[in-house]
């Protein structure tokens, strides 16, 4: 290889505990082999049960992801099960770079991305605070709007029925403030509906948001490296793009680039660079957005670790770009966050 492709030791961190691990299982089974076919020295690392031998990753790597999320109760024997979070659990400080491919919970909400950097091991996407900050909704939006990104109204609960559709309409979201995959999302058409959908919510995070609902049309934007990848747009069987369309087969047809007038494309890259940088994310992220029948473009949320199967929404935009899968696991391995890596 050359200097600039030199061979590297890489642990892909995955699983976890959170509702989002069937999906973090999905993305390892492709990263994995991915990045060995590239010759990178790659082993498997389930952060709810360690570092995992062969016959145990082939495995878990094999199954595929569910119409649902986990139920709580499966999720719940899996924390139950889980070994202590530790570099020293993990075998990681012999690792050139760690590919998180951990999605929800712990994984993307910073508190990983901090324990490693305070062991001093590179890892991808972005460091611990922007990670945080892009996992929070409310928090998300408020920064969205200080530099121009239009993001629809919303309240955080408790919120009558009555206030809330006085505010935002209906229907609007109901969401778990710090959740991602629609974990917990609901669509409420009145003031009846509203406490149970919160209540849902509220089991997957304290906090509740209530967003205004924009119907109309899906777009996402990739960020790699600083630069704007091509807008896709998600077309779903339903009104939103919901954990069944994610994942399954057939579940959303997805179009790269999206067949919009260019300005519109410029103006929704423009505003998915605006959303990374304030949030201040790293290497890559993905940012959705709703347009309305006005033709108004609404950031919904910005993903610091989105999904990174082959078919995935991220890698899809990549390749509309012209960067394959292996070679967007590849780049994406060679701009960490934290110490340099070190060619061997």
């Amino acid at each position: 290889m050359t200097n600039d492709h030199y061979r590297m030791r890489i642990a892909v961190l995955f699983g976890g505990t959170s509702e989002e691990r069937d999906v973090s299982i999905a993305s390892a089974a492709q990263i994995i082999p991915a990045l060995r076919a590239l010759g990178h020295e790659v082993f498997a690392v389930d952060t709810a049960s360690g570092r995992l031998g062969f016959a145990q990753e082939r495995q878990l790597l094999s199954a595929a992801v569910a119409p649902a999320p986990p139920s709580t109760t499966d999720i719940a024997r899996v924390r139950g099960g889980a070994m202590v979070l530790s570099p020293q659990s993990f075998d990681l400080h012999e690792t050139d770079v760690v590919f998180i491919a951990l999605h929800g919970g712990a994984g993307e909400d910073g508190r990983v991305q901090a324990l490693l950097d305070l062991a001093g091991i590179p890892y991808t996407g972005s460091n611990h605070i922007a990670s945080a900050a892009a996992m929070d909704k409310e928090l998300s939006k408020r920064l969205f709007r200080s530099v121009g990104v239009p993001t629809p109204d919303w309240l955080m609960a408790p919120a009558t029925g009555d206030a809330a559709g006085a505010v935002l309409g209906w229907p609007m979201v109901v969401k778990p403030n710090k959740q991602g995959s629609t974990v917990g999302l609901s669509v409420v058409r009145s003031g009846a509906q509203l406490q149970e959908a919160i209540d849902l919510a509220l089991q997957f995070d304290d906090e509740v948001m209530l967003e205004r609902f924009v119907p109309g049309r899906e777009f996402t934007v990739g960020i790699l490296e600083g630069a704007a990848l091509p807008a896709g747009e998600i077309i779903s069987p339903g009104e939103i793009f919901d954990y069944s369309s994610k994942y399954q087969t057939n579940g959303a047809r997805e179009i790269f680039p999206a067949d919009i007038p260019a300005a519109e494309s410029a103006m929704l890259q423009e505003y998915a660079r605006r959303a990374h940088g304030v949030l201040k994310l790293g290497c890559y992220s993905r940012i959705d957005f709703r347009r309305d029948d006005a033709g108004n473009y609404w950031c919904l949320e910005a993903n610091s670790l989105p999904g990174m199967t082959a078919t995935s929404l991220l890698p899809q935009a990549a390749r509309a770009a012209g960067i394959e899968f292996p070679e967007l696991l590849d780049r994406i391995c060679r701009c960490p966050q934290g110490a340099l890596i070190k060619a061997r």
